[in-house]
């Protein structure tokens, strides 16, 4: 029997291969420090090196905006913001590096990274020093009162070091915006100087706001200080506004107080030399009340209030005689002045006493004309009295004689002849006070031959002696001579 012959089945056909699937581009081999570095400047270098584009150009972008935040508003939340940024870029470009194989060119990257955050970092650090330095030149001018120093400290602020230090050169923008509020001040207290009240308050005022923000006393208190410095001016009735005005005002507990001193120091020369000034433009009124003035205010400066008295003395008498001689002016001769209904005093005359007091007349010049010369004055500076004479009248009957009537023969009229009654007031100049208010009855010749009358009927049955000279001077001498 034969032996049964076994064959190989031939083998199943391979599976067909699976396609390959295309490739997906993964991160780019990268150095992890080179990363970080290169995100550290703020510039996506390290994603640059990751080969992540759309990520460096968000970092551009968020690192622009950031900055701007930072410039535009100088916050230090701002500044807190860009750091953890910073810090969260370098992470992250660390991170996604980890993950990516170990490139062979590391040291390459690394020197491309350094090529670019270092000199980044190297001129923000270097910015930011140059703003502290700033910001510290303008502190200490702004310590030392000088304005000028801040200006041109803060002049050297560019966009770099605002960029690098935007709250500390805030802080120089601030002071400033200070000292240019205190020129404006300074500008208004110079013309306040002139006697501008107005501007002495805004310039004050101005003062006010910028002590109000700590730190600030001294570069205030040297725009003060300039202003007191020109205390007193050439004007002396300007300075004399001035500080009448410092010392009026409410204590404000500040630096502005001191004004107070200053007032108090010049003002008592001021007040006098503005007395005198008034005197030469004979403006009386004007002079009494500043040499007054001095005399209430500082009685304890003995050297000025004596010259503030005789001052004060002089404008008295001056507006006392301006006002006797307006008084005295009569509207036409014979008629009495105002004076005799509103007598007033001049205090420079001399007291009404014993011997002949020279007196001033008015009134009735028909009789007080023929009074002595030596009794007479046309001058207030001279006169001791006013006498006030009123119209004639009747005074005592003296003699009744009988005279016969022209237009009937034989026919007797009697005629009583009395003294004439010149109704007088007495004023002393000095004091301005009544001393007589009477009639004076002046004698004279009665009962003449021949009687001269103005009517064509018979002759009045009253008339009036005929006084002589002496018959006017005895009457009045008893109120002129003592």
């Amino acid at each position: 029997m034969d032996d049964p012959t076994y064959s190989v089945p031939p083998a199943p056909p391979l599976p067909p291969r699976p396609p390959t699937p295309p490739s997906v581009r993964g991160p780019r081999e990268a150095d992890p420090p080179a990363v970080a570095l290169g995100n550290a400047s703020l510039l996506g270098v390290g994603y640059l090196l990751l080969g992540r584009r759309l990520f460096a150009l968000a970092a551009v972008v968020v690192t622009v905006v950031l900055v701007s935040v930072v410039v535009s508003t100088a916050e230090r939340w701002a500044e807190i913001a860009v750091g953890v940024w910073w810090v969260a870029v370098i992470a992250h470009g660390w991170f996604l590096a980890r993950s990516a194989a170990r490139p062979a060119s590391a040291g390459r990257q690394r020197l491309v990274a350094a090529a670019v955050a270092l000199p980044v970092l190297l001129a923000l650090g270097l910015l930011r020093f140059d703003a502290h330095t700033i910001e510290r030149d303008v502190d200490e001018a702004r310590t030392d009162g000088d304005c000028a120093k801040v200006l041109s400290a803060q002049d050297e602020v560019w966009f770099g070091h605002r960029m690098a230090d935007a709250p500390g050169t805030a802080d120089g923008d601030e002071v400033v915006d200070t000292c240019e509020r205190l020129r404006d001040a300074g500008a208004r207290l110079t013309t306040g100087l002139t006697g501008d009240t107005r501007a002495l308050e805004a310039g004050f005022d101005g003062l006010g706001t910028v002590l109000d923000e700590p730190g600030n006393d001294q570069i205030a208190g040297t725009v003060l200080t300039d202003f007191l410095d020109g205390l007193p001016t050439d004007d002396a009735c300007g300075t004399v506004t001035v500080t009448d005005w410092l010392r009026d005002r409410k204590p404000s507990r500040d630096a502005r107080d001191r004004s107070a001193d200053t007032a108090e120091r010049t003002a008592p020369e001021a007040l006098v030399k503005c007395g005198d000034d008034h005197m030469t433009a004979e403006d009386w009124t004007q002079a009494r009340t500043r040499y007054q003035q001095l005399l209430d205010e500082y009685p304890e400066n003995a050297a000025l209030a004596d010259q503030a008295r005789k001052g004060v003395r002089k404008a008295t008498l001056t507006i006392e005689l301006e006002n006797v001689r307006g008084l005295l002016t009569t509207p036409a001769a014979g008629e009495q002045p105002e004076y005799c209904s509103a007598p007033a005093r001049y205090s420079g005359a001399k007291p009404y006493g014993k011997g002949v007091n020279r007196a001033l007349f008015h009134g009735n010049d028909g009789y007080t004309d023929r009074l002595p010369g030596s009794w007479r004055t046309d001058d207030p500076v001279r006169a001791v009295l006013v006498v006030c004479a009123g119209a004639a009248q009747d005074g005592t009957a003296v003699r009744t004689c009988p005279y016969e009537r022209e237009l009937s023969p034989g026919s007797v009229v009697n005629v009583t002849f009395h003294k004439v009654a010149v109704p007088v007031k007495v004023y002393e100049l000095r004091t301005g006070k009544l001393v007589a208010n009477r009639k004076v009855q002046i004698s004279g010749k009665s009962c003449p031959q021949r009687l001269s009358y103005w009517s064509v009927l018979d002759p009045p049955s009253d008339v009036q002696v005929t006084p002589s000279k002496t018959d006017i001077r005895d009457a009045f001498r008893s109120l002129i001579d003592r």
